[in-house]
């Protein structure tokens, strides 16, 4: 089969298609003929080695994927050859084939796409898990999305939005603005322009954010401090930034507010039959239109290394797809 071979960890943008055996699904696996497969910045991470998480060399990335199953485990009951399914499947899949726990095979509604399927998993999970379990996201409260219009972000945008939250969108460029806003953000502000405290609290009657979502880290986790509402949550989702913040003890002291952790992988460990029975709701939602995923660009399995290349200059709104199989 063909896949994205990482052999040693180097710039993703210099990844190559390479022809590799094979997948062998496991008694408890099932094995996918993979249809599209999502990009994260966490995909770009772990083929650089920068990732917290290192597959043992070499490997193929991808932590998303969607398509249809071709082999089924000894042990695998309820699912079967012919099965359209999208998974979390940590690495593996930019490549014509990839094996999964049939426990993580989660099944694509009949009304919806492969490909949006494929972008699915890892950013609804997370923002629902994020806005419902971690920061108890009231109706009517006040939500800053920063990176609003990344994979992650527009879907906390568009997911805040279908809570009952008021959203304001913080991002760097035209295209994602005019996407949070399409979304559902009531306000959106461009971080290169705006002085996003000063329109926050303004926005707020002075009193700031009830909850803010940072998938970005550094300076933005910095600024985020000084426009948090008192009993505020201030979400940490990621580092794209590529910098690892510090919450000053006084500042969480003076303004009592929470700096809260997210990590969708203790969920799924924990109660993976919730996690589960989410999917099946939003994978509905999406069905009957209440959720539409952004499809921000397509890509074939050889044009990898652009795709990452793009990724890194955050080209484009949505989450990006590579196209691997199906028509």
């Amino acid at each position: 089969m063909k896949a994205a071979w990482v052999e040693s960890y180097t710039d993703p943008a210099t990844l190559q298609v390479r022809e590799v055996p094979s997948p062998v699904p496991g008694p408890q696996d099932v094995k996918l003929a993979v249809h599209s497969a999502g990009l994260n910045f966490g995909d770009m991470l772990m083929a650089a080695g920068r990732y917290q998480i290192k597959p043992p060399l070499p490997f193929a990335p991808g932590m998303e994927v969607a398509g249809v199953v071709s082999a089924v485990g000894a042990e695998v009951h309820g699912l079967h050859v012919g099965d359209r399914v999208f998974s979390m499947c940590g690495w593996g899949a930019y490549a014509d084939e990839v094996c999964i726990p049939a426990s993580m095979a989660f099944p694509v509604h009949d009304a919806v796409s492969l490909e949006t399927a494929a972008i699915f998993p890892i950013a609804y999970g997370t923002v629902y898990h994020t806005l419902v379990d971690r920061a108890a996201l009231r109706h009517d409260e006040w939500l800053v999305v920063h990176g609003a219009g990344s994979g992650v972000g527009l879907v906390a945008v568009e997911m805040g939005r279908l809570l009952g939250a008021r959203v304001i969108a913080v991002a760097g460029s035209d295209a994602r603005l005019d996407a949070a806003r399409r979304y559902g953000a009531e306000v959106v502000l461009d971080h290169r322009r705006d002085a996003v405290r000063e329109r926050v609290l303004e926005l707020t009657g002075g009193r700031g954010a009830d909850v803010i979502f940072d998938p970005v880290g550094g300076d933005v986790f910095d600024g985020a401090l000084r426009y948090i509402a008192t009993g505020g949550r201030l979400l940490v989702i990621g580092f794209a930034s590529g910098t690892i913040a510090k919450a000053p003890t006084n500042i969480l002291l003076l303004k009592g507010f929470s700096v809260v952790g997210v990590n969708t992988a203790t969920l799924i460990r924990d109660d993976l039959p919730t996690y589960r029975k989410r999917f099946e709701m939003m994978m509905r939602w999406v069905a009957d239109g209440r959720l539409a995923p952004l499809v921000g660009a397509r890509y074939r399995l050889d044009e990898i290394a652009t795709a990452m290349a793009d990724l890194r200059l955050r080209k484009h709104a949505g989450k990006p797809v590579i196209r691997v199989g199906g028509d």
